[in-house]
């Protein structure tokens, strides 16, 4: 299956798309002010050492000084390096005031976000994630998640002990194998592992070229993740809306991600790149509980805090000869569309399957078979059971990040978390896109946005760049006007 990749990029946002034979599959969006710190590594300075505690502060750029434990230093202990599991028969570490020392320079690692007053937790074991596999470049450890079989982990242990000693771009260090990696290739492992060493090498590299409290390595961003891990040989084209991002990805991609860097285009259309397919009307669609069939059948989608619900109706689909043919027809396709639903709106977990009944034996085998097929076309584990005594598909994809609804939407506050409505955010940034959409077909003197107040306070505060941004490149100045009446997703924009 061949598929096209669109990036649309903006200040405050990066979204991406995967679409495959014309129909959006995923969509990924990454905001610049919710983007976290756990993963980045800094050359950190010892601000100050506090025995009492066994920790220490080291400032390492931020507006608090992050906190270090001394459980968390490398290789701080009196005996062996303790291992996960055996916390009753672990060595006293070293105190740390016999480890670090005020005006120290060290590398350290963001494992927990400031929050609040609490300045962010640190530790010295850095460890950096790959697509399949988490490096550790201090340690020797070859270890395989806890998650994959214990009857498979032996085998997939020596496998990735022969291949980190033959990738050529280096040896040393310790590999995890993550779930995700459970069946990967001999090469798809080499190529993450020769990443990971390359990316270690950036950062001595830069440790020693840099001075105390600089930002040595950051977690990937969404465009670069887009070139390590949604990018395959099925890819034809990987296409972004900005020449300043595209130029930044193209370095990117040509040291890391060679093959990647050969599908990388600039879209320089007039559209807005989501248009060429519809995009946004198929957010809004993934936001729905009903989906509409082409066959005049539906799916109602729920989504609850512990598991997912799909079901099938024929609505009014009459287009086979008997009542049968209509309801396995309708099952077929409605297998085909759950599978692409839940890719788009990343749901996870447990997820309840209510077909519509059927009679005959080869019709569930069908239905199931054809389920099953679009399922392995996802780059998420699912796993779907058969059909249970109720007529009911069991089935469990991974939680890999937030479910579109949850990254887009909060509870309402008009109806006390009953349903859902976008956030003031998506709601600011859909105003942002209408502007700029607007700007292309009309010349008005002025625009004036007029929306709920909290979309107005929004813009007066967090996103007063962005919307002056905006005003800068359009030539046309933005009035705002807040409208207490006005629902949390309704605003409209006035061309004066």
């Amino acid at each position: 299956m061949q598929q096209d990749i669109l990036i649309n990029w903006s200040p405050q946002e990066t979204r991406v798309a995967v679409v495959e034979s014309g129909a959006v599959q995923e969509l990924h969006i990454e905001r610049a002010l919710e983007r976290g710190l756990v993963g980045n590594v800094y050359l950190g300075k010892v601000a100050r050492v506090l025995p009492g505690m066994q920790s220490a502060f080291i400032d390492i750029g931020l507006e608090r000084a992050a906190f270090l434990h001394v459980a968390d230093l490398l290789g701080g202990f009196t005996g062996a390096r303790p291992t996960e599991g055996d916390a009753a028969a672990r060595p006293a570490p070293v105190p740390i005031e016999k480890q670090v020392f005020e005006g120290q320079s060290m590398l350290v690692q963001v494992i927990k976000d400031p929050i609040g007053s609490k300045g962010a937790r640190l530790s010295a074991q850095i460890s950096i994630a790959g697509r399949l596999l988490v490096f550790l470049p201090q340690d020797e450890h070859i270890g395989v998640s806890q998650k994959i079989p214990s009857e498979q982990r032996q085998e997939l242990r020596e496998r990735l002990q022969a291949l980190a000693g033959d990738v050529a771009s280096g040896g040393g260090g310790g590999f995890i194998l993550r779930t995700n990696g459970e069946d990967a290739s001999d090469v798809e492992l080499a190529e993450d592992i020769a990443y990971l060493r390359k990316a270690w090498a950036r950062i001595k590299a830069a440790a020693l070229r840099l001075p105390a409290k600089s930002l040595l390595h950051q977690d990937l961003n969404l465009l670069q993740r887009v070139l390590r891990d949604l990018s395959g040989e099925e890819t034809q084209s990987i296409r972004i809306d900005s020449r300043e991002q595209f130029d930044a990805l193209l370095v990117f991609a040509r040291e890391f991600t060679p093959a990647a860097a050969e599908k990388l285009q600039h879209y320089k259309g007039e559209r807005p790149i989501f248009d060429l397919f519809s995009i946004d009307d198929e957010v809004a669609r993934a936001l729905g509980r009903r989906v509409e069939l082409k066959s005049g059948g539906y799916l109602i989608v729920d989504q609850t805090e512990a598991l997912t619900t799909v079901d099938v109706n024929t609505g009014g689909y009459v287009g086979a000869r008997n009542f049968d043919d209509t309801i396995f027809k309708t099952n077929l396709e409605a297998a085909q569309a759950i599978a692409r639903q839940l890719r788009l709106r990343n749901l996870g977990g447990i997820i309840v399957v209510d077909f519509i009944d059927m009679v005959r034996e080869e019709h569930k085998e069908a239905v199931l078979a054809e389920f099953r097929k679009q399922l392995a076309r996802d780059r998420v584990k699912t796993m779907a059971g058969g059909f249970s005594h109720l007529g009911l598909v069991e089935m469990t994809r991974k939680r890999t990040r937030e479910s579109l609804a949850h990254l887009l939407c909060e509870p309402c506050p008009v109806c006390e978390g009953k349903g859902t409505v976008k956030t003031a955010r998506s709601v600011a940034y859909d105003i942002l896109r209408e502007i700029l959409r607007e700007a292309r077909q009309f010349a008005p003197r002025e625009y004036r946005v007029v929306a709920s107040p909290k979309v107005i306070e929004l813009f007066l505060d967090e996103e007063s760049q962005h919307l002056a941004g905006l005003s800068d490149f359009i030539g046309k100045p933005i009035a705002l006007q807040a409208e207490s009446a006005m629902g949390p997703e309704q605003y409209d924009i006035v061309l004066l």
